[in-house]
């Protein structure tokens, strides 16, 4: 018997169009690599202006004319005016550069040239404009004192747009940077080191760029007498900071150590790269300069300090990050493409950090949804059944905390004269749980060279590229749909294909499909003592989204009415049925439903008997228990022979009576289901089934919607003659003899014990008694149930 399961997926399914292989093949390539129409020869770039000053914004654009430029700031296009003018080659004048104040708006902002010609439009890159400033120290130099032969170390910091140039000055004259002992560093530092009577004096920071000169405040250094001389352990002052980057700037990697004698400064990389040599040198006694710098610099840099001629020695790390600006690696490319066909653009990539990348469409952003679709992080745009509407020059936009850079491309739909319109009036009406059916009527015009339709399918609540089709001969105007799942949402629209091209698409239409009671649950049966069932099922946490859940009945299999129904969630996927009698033979039905009904039930028979008798009939005694003690004395050896021989009496006294009560429990189950006396017409419907009740009897049960599979109950309880030689006699000739005189056969007391767990098909019939399981499905009960 086949076990009841829950029905498979629906099969989608996805068609073949051979309507027009002429739309398969490539599009002829135009020649154009990433938009000749229309591209920028000269993007504007970031820049630092000073107030009052002018500003000038550079955009140069090839194209076929005419080509219109304008300006955008923060996105809003910029009107001519006598404040800013875009000049004839493209560039933007920006006359006096503002900031805030003065009821003016600041000129402060992200600034971008915007292309257009008959083609379509693109935008550069964005600018950044910003005004030149300069702030306050936060940071002046110390008094410092220091011994002769030492080291001193000055430091100052101070904001400012451009970065500021620092240089310093000792006793307001600016210090000679000819002298190897002094070492000025690009962030603020100036080291000093051996250390002399004529270096005491006063130091300045000085600071300066376009927008202004700050002058620190003053910082003494006072030299003193040489040391003791005595030794003193290698210590690093000042060890590397971490730096954020970004490639071609230079990297200032400082480490100031002291000791006795004066310790030797090395560099290292953590993970043991080597740092290389071009591009690399020490300034001073130990700091590391790493000239245009590149994402491969990035990493632990370790400063050592050892004193010369052992290994003592000391460390200090900081990490170089080195950030690249967004830069292609694959430029989109134009291409033409036939109308209803798919165009698809590729843009890729690379900087650090991984740019992100935008899609514009004639300088508008574009993104997913409809017919437009965006994957591998946005690098590749996809659009589907393409139109008039699609053809634009697309623009791929990669940017990241570096910089950013754009790529544009020009979509071209080719399309076809005369080709007909959309179909016209498209309707879907849902027939069943799994079929729509959806018709239309041919398009106004150009009908004449029609050679098909295609309907094109897809779940409302699916991405567009789940989308299938279906072909439809041109001489019908309608279409069943089949295959579907219940209670979903689809969308419909409809193309008419000619030899040359496929028309525009319909408009799309919703309908959802009608909803159906769920089907029968898989069931299984665990008999966990001589009282107690567990009940065992998948759960369908879609069964409470559609207000179902479970309906559980169980009965003797002896007695006419269920108990039941036990109502379960439909999460829920087990059920313990307790406190029966352990000496029945139980039948146990499970339903699902929903708000549409109940469905198919599925039934399992499960007798306890066996185990009960498992419990009565336990071996008094391991055969295989090893003595406690290791004695090797002849008494222990004596003692266990007689108690291995005690063992195996025991056993085979287990085994015969095991087979007798065997017997006497298919005699207590006949007794259980033989006939009651009184008129065949009043017998337990169970019981007719058993005993092989007429064809008239077995139709009233149909109708009384309690249906039994009698191949089932066979397996349970066999029929007679269908092996034994020397059938019992019976006083009803149709009822089957249920148990015959059993031939005793001598098992092994594991194979005994593991009767009760064969799957009944590697049984023979002569072994199929009470307490086996049945797992094949039975009849289904009406779905009304009992």
């Amino acid at each position: 018997m086949a076990a009841s399961r829950a029905a498979p997926p629906r099969r989608r399914p996805r068609l073949l169009l051979p309507l027009l292989p002429l739309l398969l093949l490539p599009a002829p390539s135009d020649g154009l690599g990433h938009s000749a129409e229309l591209a920028f020869a000269v993007e504007p770039s970031d820049d630092i202006a000073v107030p009052g000053q002018p500003v000038m914004l550079g955009c140069k654009v090839e194209g076929i004319p005419p080509v219109r430029i304008t300006w955008r700031k923060n996105g809003v296009e910029l009107a001519d005016s006598t404040h800013s003018t875009v000049l004839a080659n493209g560039s933007l004048m920006i006359r006096h550069f503002l900031l805030d104040g003065g009821g003016s708006p600041s000129d402060e902002g992200d600034y971008e040239c915007v292309a257009q010609n008959r083609f379509g439009l693109v935008v550069s890159r964005k600018a950044r404009i910003q005004a030149a400033t300069m702030s306050d120290f936060h940071v002046h130099p110390q008094a410092t004192v220091g011994e002769e032969g030492g080291v001193a170390r000055f430091q100052c910091q101070i904001h400012g747009l451009p970065k500021p140039l620092i240089t310093w000055e000792k006793n307001r004259v600016p210090i000679d940077t000819d002298n190897e002992r002094y070492t000025l560093l690009p962030k603020g530092v100036l080291q000093i080191t051996g250390l002399r009577a004529e270096d005491s004096g006063v130091f300045h920071c000085v600071a300066s760029n376009i927008a202004s000169v700050r002058v620190s405040h003053g910082a003494r250094l006072t030299v003193t007498g040489s040391g003791s001389g005595a030794y003193k352990e290698p210590t690093i002052l000042v060890g590397p900071e971490n730096l954020t980057l970004t490639v071609h700037q230079t990297a200032v990697l400082e480490c100031v150590a002291t000791g006795n004698p004066r310790p030797i400064v090395s560099w290292s990389r953590l993970d043991g790269r080597p740092i290389g040599v071009e591009g690399i040198q020490v300034l001073g006694t130990g700091n590391l300069i790493i000239s245009d710098v590149t994402v491969q610099h990035s990493g632990v840099y370790v400063c050592a300090a050892n004193r010369p001629g052992t290994r003592v020695r000391r460390t200090a790390q900081g990490r170089l990050v080195v950030q690249a600006p967004a830069e292609f690696v694959q430029h989109p490319q134009s291409i033409s493409r036939p109308v209803g066909t798919t165009a698809m653009f590729t843009c890729q990539a690379q900087g650090e950090p991984p740019p992100h990348v935008t899609w514009l469409k004639n300088g508008r952003v574009l993104g997913p949804g409809g017919h437009v679709r965006l994957k591998n992080n946005n690098s590749t745009l996809t659009i589907s059944g393409i139109g008039p509407e699609d053809e634009a020059i697309y623009q791929c936009v990669a940017e990241n905390s570096a910089g950013s850079s754009q790529a544009s491309a020009r979509l071209t739909v080719l399309w076809a004269e005369g080709l007909p319109g959309p179909p016209l009036n498209v309707q879907a009406v849902s027939v069943s749980s799994t079929e729509v059916r959806v018709s239309w009527t041919e398009p106004l015009v150009n009908t004449r060279e029609i050679i098909g339709y295609v309907l094109h399918i897809r779940k409302a609540a699916d991405p567009p590229e789940l989308e299938y089709q279906e072909a439809v001969s041109k001489s019908t105007f309608q279409h069943l749909v089949s295959d579907l799942e219940p209670s979903t949402a689809y969308s419909f629209y409809i193309k008419a294909y000619t030899p040359r091209g496929a028309s525009s698409a319909s408009a799309p239409t919703l309908v959802s499909t009608l909803g159906e009671a769920p089907a029968p649950p898989p069931l299984s049966v665990r008999v966990l003592g001589s009282s107690t069932l567990q009940l065992l099922w998948e759960p369908w946490p879609r069964l409470a989204q559609h207000e179902g859940g479970f309906k559980l009945f169980y009965r003797p299999a002896s007695k006419a009415s269920f108990t039941g129904p036990i109502l379960l969630p439909g999460a829920v996927s087990s059920y313990n049925l307790s406190q029966l009698d352990p000496t029945a033979v139980y039948e146990v039905k499970l339903l699902a439903y929903n708000q549409h009904g109940d469905g198919n039930a599925t039934v399992r028979f499960v007798s306890l008997r066996g185990a009960a008798e498992r419990t009565a009939l336990s071996p008094p005694c391991d055969c295989r228990k090893e003595e406690a003690t290791n004695q090797t004395s002849t008494t222990g050896i004596v003692i266990g022979i007689h108690i291995g021989v005690t063992c195996i009496i025991f056993c085979v006294l287990f085994l015969l009576f095991g087979q007798r009560g065997r017997v006497l429990l298919c005699k207590d189950v006949e007794n259980q289901l033989s006939p009651p006396q009184g008129p065949r017409s009043q017998r337990d419907p169970g019981i007719l089934a058993l005993n092989g009740a007429g064809r008239a009897e077995r139709a009233q049960l149909g109708r009384d919607g309690k249906r039994v599979d009698v191949k089932e109950l066979e397996q349970l309880f066999p029929r007679a003659g269908a092996v034994q030689p020397h059938p019992r006699p019976t006083q009803d000739p149709e009822a089957p003899a249920l148990c015959e005189e059993t031939q005793l056969s001598m098992l092994p007391l594991q194979g005994f014990s593991l009767l009760e767990e064969m799957p009944l098909e590697a049984l023979p019939p002569q072994d199929v008694g009470p307490g086996l399981l049945s797992e094949g499905p039975a009849a289904q009960p009406a779905p009304s149930g009992p």
